[in-house]
């Protein structure tokens, strides 16, 4: 068997928000890899919050090409060639979203080569994995954002998470002081606990958007609220930043959606900066290096759950391994992956079932994809 064709094709889905009578228009990029056998096979990947039309250049022109013709099961083989091509210094960034949507895509293709679904090739620990809800977005204004989390509570989520910093590490020539908007984040978060009680497991999420001493501040004004982990509290992920504020907050601190490489895992977990690391399949390598770095995480007793949005994809890996935690449901992924793909599982009661079908268990719309393929020289591969 061997790899014939590899296509990469960049989408922007823009999702109307239908909530609470809210107007509105959001959307997430997401970059999409077609990879075909000589033996008719074929198998899906995606990488997501980048810019899909670099990530669509990069595997149509370099990663796609010095793939052709190679065994398309001998996925560690391939990662290691693929990482050589790409980061050959250790760099990470555009190199680790094309690594990962070709990485997932052959994982597809193994599933159904062999009849399984990627989860039971990963280790098959458990059918099903637990969920909780991504909602607490910055169009919800303050007034609105407690009836929100009423909303996913009624529709069975029991962790709810919120993002907090509003961009303000980026923003620091505006005239907004980060002093207010750390402020008006420990209001929001006081709605929403107010809101849905305590019993209800709640989440932040910084986005790497505030500095040290910001992140500090608010995390201590928040932890009245019961907060379960703040997630990228500190630009960059400063492993030695994070590290301290771990001493100096009760709050568990998460992440590594965005780290593109093992080793960065592996120096936040030696710094002690971390309670829950948060590899991304679509973002961190795709199956191969995620697995590797959730044996990390279990030798250094450290949780690792899903962060980073794209849930049909990483609850193949926290499924798949005995040490997996949640899946995260991120309201606006879900919306953007339901217009391109067709059997997605639905969440009941907190947990969300794993498919018993071979590969990821869902099949891309290929029509869907061909209508959304942004125009121009990069965006997209041949004929699908």
């Amino acid at each position: 068997m061997k790899i014939t064709k590899v296509e990469a094709f960049a989408l922007y889905l823009p999702v109307h928000i239908d909530v609470l009578d809210l107007d509105q228009t959001a959307g997430l990029s997401m970059c999409m890899v077609r990879i075909e056998t000589d033996q008719g096979q074929v198998g899906w990947g995606i990488t997501g919050i980048t810019e899909e039309e670099v990530i669509a250049e990069v595997v149509n022109k370099v990663a796609g090409p010095a793939i052709i013709g190679l065994d398309p099961l001998a996925h560690e083989m391939i990662w290691n060639k693929l990482y050589w091509l790409l980061s050959p210094r250790g760099q990470s960034g555009y190199a680790s979203h094309a690594i990962a949507a070709i990485d997932i895509a052959l994982w597809d293709i193994k599933g159904k080569v062999m009849e399984q679904p990627v989860w039971r090739l990963l280790g098959g620990a458990r059918p099903k994995v637990p969920v909780y809800a991504t909602f607490g977005y910055g169009f919800f204004d303050r007034d609105h954002i407690g009836e929100a989390a009423k909303l996913w509570v009624a529709n069975g989520f029991t962790g709810l998470k919120m993002t907090v910093g509003d961009g303000a590490t980026k923003r620091r020539d505006e005239p907004r002081p980060i002093a207010e908007v750390i402020k008006e984040d420990r209001e929001r978060v006081r709605t929403v606990r107010e809101a849905v009680g305590g019993e209800i497991d709640l989440y932040v999420d910084g986005n790497c958007n505030l500095d040290p001493f910001h992140a500090i501040k608010l995390a201590r004004s928040i932890e009245e609220y019961g907060i379960t982990f703040f997630e990228e509290p500190i630009t960059q992920n400063d492993a030695p930043a994070m590290a301290d504020m771990r001493r100096r907050t009760t709050i568990p601190l998460a992440c590594g959606q965005n780290e593109g490489l093992a080793y960065r895992f592996r120096d936040l977990m030696v710094a002690g900066a971390v309670d829950v690391i948060q590899p991304n399949v679509v973002i961190t390598g795709g199956y191969t290096q995620c697995a590797k770095i959730a044996g990390m995480a279990s030798a250094f007793n450290v949780g690792i759950d899903n962060g980073g949005a794209w849930p049909f994809h990483n609850m193949h890996l926290h499924a798949g391994l005995a040490n997996g935690g949640l899946v995260e449901m991120h309201y606006l992924a879900v919306e953007c992956c339901k217009q391109v793909f067709t059997g997605l599982p639905e969440p009941k009661a907190g947990w969300l079932e794993l498919p018993g079908t071979p590969g990821l268990g869902f099949e891309a719309d290929e029509g869907a994809i061909k209508d959304r393929v942004k125009a121009g020289p990069s965006g997209g591969g041949g004929k699908m």
